[in-house]
């Protein structure tokens, strides 16, 4: 699975590292080095304009823990963070956003846990892996959003309703899987228009976009122990972590 990310660069950089042509300037999130379920993260995607029909890349800040149309609670996106790909275009919860709903989730990488047993001398704990391309640049993952409106207002406002996404994960490979079973699928650069365009639905074709695992050439190293705890957050949580190999 996917469960924690770090996204630090700004919106202005992301403008331009998607191609990015509507966005609010006003819309800010902080950076984060401790991305968790329920956090606001930035997402590219595309609609069409409401006035002209024109299709527009947009970056906008969604709520991570996809919530189908269909469900009752805000809370269901809490249990929704992942989809796998496996059966994304199937799942009555992901096959509507499959189809039409696509974006992709900017990340400077991602974190995975490994279990270290317990010795004589210590407990047992989770060593926390900060997964990244190897060059560093931006990983681009695949992910899907849906809108949800609160039953419980009476009205029908746009402070009523929430976009929300979802992560899709793959079996992991490279460094990370020795590590961890499931990591996220990102999408390359070549595949960026074919996968935010909302008129591509054919799911055979879209499918066969999430072959690459996330970055290809990823590198694994263990951090900080801090990160374990959602509440931290800082550039610190990426410090090697004790008695690592440098």
């Amino acid at each position: 699975m996917c469960g924690r990310y770090v996204s630090t660069r700004s919106p202005q950089d992301l403008a331009g590292l998607f191609s990015v042509t509507q966005w609010d300037p006003e819309a800010l999130l902080e950076p984060s080095w401790n991305v968790a379920p329920t956090d606001d993260v930035w997402a590219v995607l595309e609609r069409a304009d409401r006035e002209s029909g024109a299709i527009e890349r947009q970056l906008r800040a969604l709520r991570w823990g996809l919530v189908p149309s269909w469900a009752k609670s805000l809370s269901t996106g809490a249990k929704m963070i992942n989809a796998r790909v496996e059966t994304v275009h199937e799942k009555p919860a992901y096959r509507r956003a499959f189809a039409k709903h696509r974006c992709l989730l900017p990340a400077d990488g991602f974190y995975e846990w490994e279990a270290v047993a317990a010795t004589p001398t210590a407990k047992a704990y989770k060593q926390p892996y900060f997964i990244s391309p190897a060059d560093g640049q931006v990983m681009a993952l695949a992910g899907l959003y849906e809108f949800w409106r609160d039953p419980a207002t009476g009205d029908d406002g746009p402070a009523e309703w929430w976009t929300t996404c979802s992560i899709i994960t793959t079996e992991a490979t490279d460094t990370a899987g020795r590590i961890h079973p499931r990591m996220p699928l990102a999408i390359t650069p070549a595949d960026y228009d074919t996968w935010l365009d909302p008129t591509h639905q054919d799911p055979e074709e879209l499918r066969a976009l999430l072959t690459t695992p996330a970055g290809g050439d990823l590198g694994a190293r263990p951090v900080s122990t801090a990160v374990n705890d959602v509440r931290n957050n800082g550039p610190h949580l990426l410090d090697d972590a004790p008695g690592a190999d440098g």
